[in-house]
């Protein structure tokens, strides 16, 4: 027989961990096994979506899958149990035969003897299978005489049978006020219910339901506690209403015309919103986007600055880059040089590159950069970082903003990818926007909105001439950032911008 502490040992649940520092819960996208299957140490079993990311979980035991506990698409907390394991499949015949040997060489008992047995007091009957069920838990309470039909119930018939429109004889009888003493007699019914069951006849039924109204929670005016038409009526529509102008064909008219009539409207006013409106649980991507939008947005004074650049040195830059040998097989857009451009000025503003630690009371600033790149996928917007991008190359940084960008896309992006951010950009002008006023990542001190690229007039050496101008804004945190501080660095970024030279003279 197995003990409890041996099905433990076999039966190995895996419960759902912590892939990502501070995660509480995760939503499982998809069961790569299913009961039966054999799985090995390390294999895959399902893919989760928790952080804004996807992530595949490996089964840490050799066996067979016994249960899943959770279908795909549900949301799990960080450590409940989500499958399953037989980690001794081969145990489980010879558990399903062994106990018959022992029943069938025990000989029989007297019944006096078994009877004796029963009564002692926590003793367990023998089973054929476990350890069987205590003889306390078999034993019943002698049932006491109850009435062939208590009154009430022979009312409340009569009444159903009405409704039900078919004939009873009426049989009035009086209802004791108080049942026999320990005959279990049900006590009166309230009125408007048969057992339970509110009062009222098929066709006030179905104008209940096409009127999404609950019967139980309608007070009855007909007789015998039976709901009518018009109980329904005031219940769908509790506040009187103005009445509409007159407009032939609309379907305001038609409801307000069926409720005054008495007769079911043809269009049903509490589902027609419904109909033309789509509810989605609020998980994965979206909750995460959500706290993390909240908490940043209500806990850090945002302060937004703009400046309009002439780019147009910038853009000529990019295509010489682009025809550069060195760097042929790269990735060379605008979105790189702004990058290259916030990290230069983050080095001659080094301030602006910290954090608010509040239970502390302590500004940490640090003397690296892990610089966010929001991306937009189709699982929703994630801010991945390109680790210690302050000490990349142009052709390093062009490689890892690649890489970050298509894994995003491809929704493989992992948790620690996401954290440890310092300083983030947006590229709103992807979209051709201008620019915008962008929220602070959480827990970071600036973010830098890039908008769109425009042929414009502008003043250029004392005439006005087409030149290739964007908005940038930065955003910062006004506790860690003065607005002079602020100033400074997106003036900076402006002015490489203005002059990519300036990559090397003040680097």
């Amino acid at each position: 027989m197995t003990t409890t502490t041996g099905n433990a040992q076999r039966f190995r649940e895996f419960k759902m961990p912590d892939v990502g520092e501070g995660l509480t819960e995760a939503e499982i996208l998809t069961w790569m096994v299913k009961p039966g299957d054999t799985v090995t140490d390390g294999q895959v079993v399902c893919e989760v979506e928790t952080a804004k990311a996807a992530v595949e979980l490996p089964i840490p035991y050799n066996g067979v899958v016994s249960e899943l506990h959770f279908p795909e698409g549900t949301t799990v907390d960080v450590g409940t149990a989500i499958i399953t394991v037989d980690t001794d499949p081969g145990a489980g015949a010879a558990e399903a035969a062994s106990p018959a040997a022992p029943a069938a060489e025990a000989p029989a008992q007297p019944a006096q003897e078994t009877e004796g047995d029963e009564e002692e007091s926590g003793k367990r009957q023998p089973v054929l299978v476990g350890y069987g069920v205590s003889t306390a838990s078999t034993k019943r309470r002698p049932r006491k005489a109850q009435p062939a039909e208590p009154a009430a119930r022979q009312a409340h018939q009569a009444v159903q049978a009405e409704l039900n429109g078919t004939t009873a004889a009426p049989s009035p009888v009086a209802v004791p006020t108080e049942p026999a003493s320990g005959a279990g007699v049900p006590g009166p019914v309230p009125s408007g219910q048969t057992g339970g069951r509110p009062l009222a006849k098929p066709p006030v039924r179905k104008l209940a339901k096409d009127l999404g109204v609950d019967l139980a929670t309608v007070t009855p005016s007909g007789p015998d506690g039976i709901i009518t038409r018009d109980d329904v009526h005031r219940a769908a529509a509790p506040a009187p209403a103005a009445a509409p102008a007159p407009a032939a064909g609309t379907a305001a008219s038609q409801v307000v015309t069926a409720a005054t009539a008495g007769e079911a409207p043809a269009v049903e006013p509490q589902s027609m919103a419904a109909i033309r409106e789509r509810r989605v649980p609020v998980k994965g991507v979206r909750k995460a986007t959500a706290a993390a939008m909240v908490s940043s947005a209500f806990t850090a004074p945002h302060v937004t600055e703009f400046v309009t650049v002439d780019v147009t040195r910038t853009m000529k830059l990019v295509k010489t880059l682009k025809e550069d040998p060195d760097m042929a097989g790269l990735r060379i857009n605008p979105l790189l040089l702004v990058a290259k451009a916030l990290l230069v000025a983050i080095r001659r503003n080094p301030d602006v590159n910290a954090s608010w630690d509040e239970a502390n009371q302590e500004i940490v600033y640090k003397d690296y950069v892990n610089l966010g790149i929001a991306a937009a996928t189709p699982r929703g917007l994630i801010v991945p970082n390109i680790k210690d991008a302050h000490a990349k190359t142009l052709p390093e940084l062009s490689t890892a903003l690649s890489e970050l960008v298509s894994t995003a896309r491809e929704g493989k992006t992992s948790p620690a990818d996401m954290q440890g951010g310092t300083v983030t950009i947006t590229n709103v002008g992807v979209f051709g926007v201008d620019t915008g006023t962008p929220i602070l990542n959480r827990g970071e001190s600036a973010i830098l909105a890039f908008g769109a690229i425009k042929e414009m007039p502008w003043v250029h050496k004392g005439k006005v001439k087409p030149r290739k101008v964007t908005t940038l804004a930065l955003s910062f945190d006004h506790r860690l950032v003065d607005g002079e501080l602020g100033s400074k660095v997106l003036a900076d970024i402006a002015a490489v911008l203005e002059h990519p030279k300036r990559l090397i003279s003040w680097t």
